[in-house]
């Protein structure tokens, strides 16, 4: 078998995509979007007719419904080729408004209802700031799952796991980018890849703590910047990767063993670990990569939520 049949017995394959017309060649479970690449999709000519007809349909709404009847188009589109679940994203504009978080999540599903579309199918992406979470908190209290993602610090996985969040999405390749960034000219790449790599570390270190201890919420690594960072978390829940590396996967024959154990991960000893909102902003503030990082991404999805709405409102 190629590597990715092999990854495929350990670990449920998700794709990283808004482009759907790629799946059916790595016969992901579930898909994942995001602004960034639904704004990529939608650029493109086998795509902008999505975006147009969804335009000439709902012309005279306010921007931010069409913009969820936009997702909500290519979350069905995906779901009519995968067996899983996709994820769709909540403007990171309202990253910092429970309230508001909750308002769009309960939309986007019943805008999947009225499709057709069962709620066990969708996941609503959240961003993982303490108002997210409890945004997430309510959401699946009401049957509503969520996937957190920016996910970047042990403290956000920690909470998220109190909060019983359906998902996260720990992102491997952004914490590789900073601390490599960040050492400059000490940086030894040889020496800081696969179960070395910062990435890898974070997303183990949450994987024996739910193991552990027992914690529900689904693991799915994200952001991945090489073939290495994947085949080291071999046995994560889940693992979002894009078409460019699942085309790697698939064309690699080489061995791949189970590199996450959860049997392994019940027989640590780790101590247990809760934070109440101060605490969890408190240890968050104190990790310097997790604070630029999920900021940063904030920034850019919302940069690209407004990017979307310009190509609507042009349509």
């Amino acid at each position: 078998m190629n590597q990715l049949d092999t990854l495929k017995q350990f670990t449920t394959v998700v794709a990283d995509t808004g482009d759907f017309l790629q799946l059916s060649a790595f016969k992901p479970q579930d898909a994942t979007t995001n602004p960034s690449l639904i704004l990529k999709a939608v650029q493109k000519p086998e795509y902008r007719p999505l975006m147009q007809d969804t335009v000439a349909r709902f012309q005279g709404r306010a921007l931010d419904e069409q913009i969820d009847r936009l997702l909500v188009r290519f979350g069905c589109e995906i779901l009519s080729i995968i067996p899983g679940r996709v994820s769709t994203e909540v403007d990171a504009r309202l990253s910092f408004d429970a309230a508001a978080t909750v308002t769009r999540a309960e939309r986007l599903i019943a805008l999947y209802q009225a499709e057709g579309v069962h709620i066990d199918r969708v996941l609503i992406k959240i961003a993982a700031t303490w108002e997210g979470i409890q945004a997430a908190a309510q959401l699946e209290r009401r049957g509503i799952h969520t996937n957190l993602t920016l996910l970047f610090a042990f403290c956000q996985a920690v909470a998220c796991g109190q909060a019983r969040v359906q998902l996260i999405s720990p992102f491997v390749g952004r914490i590789h980018d900073w601390h490599k960034k960040a050492a400059g000219a000490s940086w030894v790449e040889a020496e800081r890849t696969g179960a070395n790599d910062p990435g890898v570390q974070s997303v183990r270190r949450i994987f024996e703590h739910y193991k552990h201890f027992g914690i529900g919420t689904e693991i799915m690594g994200a952001s991945f910047r090489n073939v290495g960072q994947i085949t080291a978390l071999a046995g994560c829940d889940l693992l979002t990767i894009s078409p460019e590396l699942l085309a790697q996967l698939a064309a690699t024959d080489a061995p791949l063993p189970r590199a996450l154990d959860a049997d392994a991960a019940r027989a640590l000893d780790l101590p247990a670990v809760n934070y109440d909102e101060a605490g969890f902003r408190y240890a968050l503030n104190e990790d310097a990569m997790a604070t630029e990082k999920l900021a940063e991404g904030i920034r850019a999805f919302a940069a690209d939520a407004v990017k979307l709405e310009h190509l609507m409102q042009a349509a």
